[in-house]
């Protein structure tokens, strides 16, 4: 038996290669890796050896050879191809393992440069890979460490790699080049400025698998992007806790992409991917208090984000409750030895010092995917409008501010009341705005009066103007852009409220 090696990731390389020398297998191998080996004391056969020509270019050309791939192609039980070895003196490869250029790592690195990338495209490997696996009835290929020790059992054991091994160890080899492959067309695209292109190429690894999914009848895994995203719970340690759930990691990624829009302490609070609390304040323990007191029901059992690190009086606080998931940047000692007092909670820190950066949205659907810019559009981005007679005061401002920050994040159709740096009353994913409205009023009660309203788009009539007036709210801040607009500012004239329009839609669907 013949094999070649060729590896970029060398763990544990040098341990299965001397056991297949010591199972008498003849061991081709190149550059790096050949160096590696010999000084490890194994003898092995230099690719020019075998394809008697040097390797050239800088070592861009190598193994594309017929001395090669005429080993890993040929079919043993093909008379004409067993003769066409022997006509041209080309030795069957058995085994192949190879696994590619650091082409992630390489752009995972701050300063790397286009051309850095570029040098990094491995051309020779994939080949080898792809004909190895296309002739997997007669060749086993590897591209991960963790296959060298089943792979040795069966060669030790049969004398072979077995059938059903070697079609696995071949899809694997197909999704390891697809998925390298992909990562090249996105750094490709992106470098220049294709946002929408006429081809998806996306490509995701596996995290941890899950229990379950959304009930537990339901199978599930999390992948993540090959590369670090910002604000990611992909990204995030967990320090303590249970394993995270299906709708643990939905929760938990709602939360960050709330906390995301503060620069003063803030904390968020999820349930059901909807925040039910948020709290904006001086220090973390009083953000926490505001984002508590929102919703003192709901937050039981609910996800909270931070944006400062956990101290000790807000673990204090903290503890007094059942939560599923606390993420934050980081925990202070005496934090953690509060709240890891109760075994099953997930503590999770994160970094959020970096700046945020735009990302598209996926959303399956059966038989395909949605792809979206994310909906990054702020305050900043509004055209502010004020049609009403009376402009908003100074504090209804604030308060409108962070009704427009919180409002994006809550599911279609969307109303929310804040007032004093916290969220008193939340709407979500009603079948009509006054719906919404009257949910969120409700939930406020007595808190409703001064409060300020925000609502993700357009009231197509003045009946959640009315009902807002009514409950004591004097401020507005919504979208715009109905027919019926007049209507709306007649009311809120009437009424003396304060309104906004920002000539943007916040959809959440």
């Amino acid at each position: 038996m013949r094999a070649l090696v060729s590896v970029s990731n060398k763990e544990n390389i040098v341990s299965f290669v001397k056991q297949l020398v010591e199972l008498g297998i003849e061991v081709i191998s190149t550059g790096g890796t050949k160096k590696v080996l010999e000084e490890n004391g194994i003898e092995v056969i230099g690719i020019s050896a075998v394809t008697g020509f040097p390797e050239i270019l800088d070592g861009r050309v190598k193994t594309l050879h017929p001395m090669i791939h005429g080993g890993l192609l040929a079919m043993r039980d093909n008379e004409d191809h067993r003769q066409q070895l022997e006509t041209y003196g080309i030795t069957p490869i058995d085994l192949v393992v190879v696994n590619l250029y650091p082409f992630k790592e390489t752009i995972s690195k701050k300063d790397a440069t286009f051309e850095d990338a570029i040098e990094n495209i491995d051309i020779g490997g994939p080949t080898m890979l792809r004909s190895a696996a296309k002739n997997h009835r007669d060749v086993a290929v590897m591209v991960d460490p963790a296959d060298y020790e089943g792979v040795l059992a069966e060669l030790k054991e049969a004398g072979k790699v077995e059938e059903g091994t070697r079609r696995r160890l071949a899809a694997k080899v197909f999704r390891h080049t697809a998925a390298y492959d992909a990562m090249i067309a996105n750094y490709l695209t992106e470098a220049v400025e294709e946002t929408h292109p006429e081809s998806l190429t996306l490509t995701f690894e596996k995290k941890q698998g899950l229990r379950y999914g959304e009930n537990p009848h339901q199978k599930a895994t999390f992948y993540q992007a090959p590369l670090v995203s910002d604000f990611s719970v992909a990204s995030a340690e967990q320090m303590h806790g249970k394993e995270l759930s299906y709708n643990n990691i939905n929760d938990a990624n709602t939360a960050l992409q709330i906390v995301k829009e503060f620069t003063e302490p803030a904390v968020v609070a999820v349930k059901h991917m909807n925040p039910c609390g948020v709290g904006v304040g001086s220090s973390t323990v009083e953000a926490y208090s505001r984002a508590y007191e929102a919703d003192p029901v709901s937050i039981f059992g609910g996800i909270l984000a931070f944006n400062t690190e956990v101290d000790k009086e807000t673990a204090l606080l903290l503890h007094e409750l059942f939560l599923e998931i606390i993420i934050a940047p980081s925990f202070s000692v005496g934090a953690l030895e509060v709240l890891k007092k109760k075994k099953n909670i997930r503590l999770l820190t994160l970094d959020m010092s970096g700046k945020d950066s735009r990302d598209l949205q996926y959303s399956s659907v059966r038989g395909g995917l949605l792809v979206q810019d994310e909906d990054y559009a702020g305050i900043e981005q509004a055209r502010l409008t004020i049609p009403t007679k009376r402009e908003p005061t100074e504090k209804e401002w604030e308060d409108l501010k962070l009704a427009w920050k919180v409002v994006k994040h809550v599911k279609s159709n969307a109303i929310v009341l804040t007032k004093g740096n916290q969220t008193v009353g939340v709407g979500a994913g009603q079948m009509n705005r006054v719906g919404a409205a009257k949910i969120a009023l409700e939930q406020a009660g007595e808190k409703a009066k001064g409060s300020a309203l925000g609502s993700d788009a357009f009231f197509p009539m003045d009946d959640t103007i009315e009902a807002a007036a009514k409950a004591g709210v004097t401020a507005i801040i919504q979208p715009g852009g109905s027919i019926r607009d007049e209507d709306s500012i007649k009311k809120a004239d009437e009424y003396g409220i304060a309104m906004v329009f920002t000539g943007i839609r916040h959809f959440k669907h």
